[in-house]
């Protein structure tokens, strides 16, 4: 009888990494073959956004992505509460469309 072990991740997170950076706006686009999250920074009388961070992904992944994200709101409502969205606004895209929230 063979026993399966789970291998551990050993994850190495640099101090610059370490220190994240705040964003308080994703911009999200696609292609048949990857989803890019632009994470930025707007700041309030400003008219432009700075990308902080892009991360680009797998479809596959961005759906793992979406179901870690889904799953860990969840947790987190469990024990700290609804999160509540205020001031819910349309979502736009990076080429200047409008669409509904």
């Amino acid at each position: 009888m063979s026993e399966t072990k789970k291998q551990g991740l050993e994850i190495q997170l640099d101090e610059q990494v370490a220190q994240g950076n705040y964003c308080n706006l994703a911009i999200i686009t696609h292609s048949s073959s990857e989803f890019i999250l632009d994470f930025a920074t707007m700041l309030p009388g400003l008219p432009k956004a700075r990308v902080r961070s892009r991360v680009v992904l797998t479809p596959e992944n961005a759906k793992r992505l979406l179901l870690s994200l889904q799953e860990n709101i969840t947790r987190y409502e469990s024990t700290c509460g609804t999160i509540k969205i205020h001031n819910k606004q349309p979502l736009m895209d990076p080429f200047g469309n409008k669409g509904n929230a």
